[in-house]
């Protein structure tokens, strides 16, 4: 008869009391999980609609008219002599990409309570599958944007993408770091503070206006440019139309900061999101 000291456990599930952990190799493993959620992402959201997908270049071309007639044209918004569908539609692209990341990622815990409570897996796939499907739809709305930039290519607009534009795979890291360190710590104070999900949906609406979406870093008083500037946001931004479209603001300095401020929210977001997955079910 087999002693139980010859038992062989594929899986131990125990806590661990370090601050900063995170087991890559297991994750890993649950790769195949993590792409059942992302494909269950897009089933749901579009599921029972009649243009489906084509809902990912809709939004943001309707909302690249309204700001092209509001403030385009009415409030007379300072476009940096860029071409204003354009200038406006890189900035959607990006913040919509941090936005949506963020918002997903801050109601994770109570979005798949049920999940959490039944089954066993790292708890950090589901926050990685929020980026992963937002990245996918990014994908598709920077196609709409490259097929915009044709069409003025066509029309004999000037604008010349610079070589900034080799930046821009890190602006998507820095984009995706940032939505989910923030979201992971909303996330974990949302399982107490139910309120605080509301709070989120409405401050990142509001930081929009904090950050060079709707009018160029080039446009902003000159006292006002060092709050801008302490908004992450805004050098990714303004990185992004940079390298795009050949007009945009960028220092050494600001790209540092936005650097060093992402890791050490992303850093946070994990410490925060470990400790409190051990015990949230119980309190969500």
């Amino acid at each position: 008869m087999k002693s139980n000291n010859d038992n062989q456990w594929d899986v131990i599930i125990q806590p661990h009391d370090r601050l900063f952990h995170i087991n890559f190799a297991e994750v890993y493993r649950y790769r195949d999980l993590l792409g059942l959620i992302v494909k269950r992402d897009f089933v749901a959201s579009y599921k029972q609609t009649i243009l489906g997908p084509l809902w990912f270049f809709i939004q943001p071309l309707f909302t690249m008219v309204m700001y092209t007639f509001i403030f385009g044209k009415l409030a007379g918004f300072s476009t940096d002599g860029l071409p204003k569908p354009l200038f406006y539609l890189v900035g959607i692209t990006t913040w919509n990409y941090f936005s949506d990341t963020l918002n997903k990622t801050s109601n994770v815990f109570k979005d798949n309570a049920s999940i959490f409570g039944k089954v066993y897996f790292p708890r950090l796939i589901m926050p990685l599958s929020i980026v992963v499907s937002n990245l996918v739809k990014f994908g598709v709305q920077l196609l709409l944007l490259c097929f915009v930039m044709l069409f003025y290519v066509y029309t004999g607009v000037s604008f010349s993408p610079s070589y900034y534009l080799a930046f821009f795979p890190v602006v998507i890291v820095l984009m995706a770091a940032q939505g989910l360190g923030f979201g992971m710590i909303v996330s974990a104070m949302t399982t107490k503070y139910r309120d605080l999900a509301f709070l989120v949906t409405f401050g990142v609406q509001l930081a929009m206006y904090a950050t060079p979406v709707i009018y160029p870093f080039s446009s902003v008083p000159p006292q006002y440019q060092g709050i801008i500037s302490l908004n992450p946001m805004t050098a990714i931004v303004e990185l992004s139309r940079l390298g795009l479209l050949g007009q945009g603001y960028f220092s050494m300095q600001s790209f540092g900061y936005c650097v060093l401020f992402t890791v050490s929210i992303l850093l946070i977001g994990v410490i925060i999101f470990n400790k409190v997955e051990k015990n949230f079910v119980d309190t969500i």
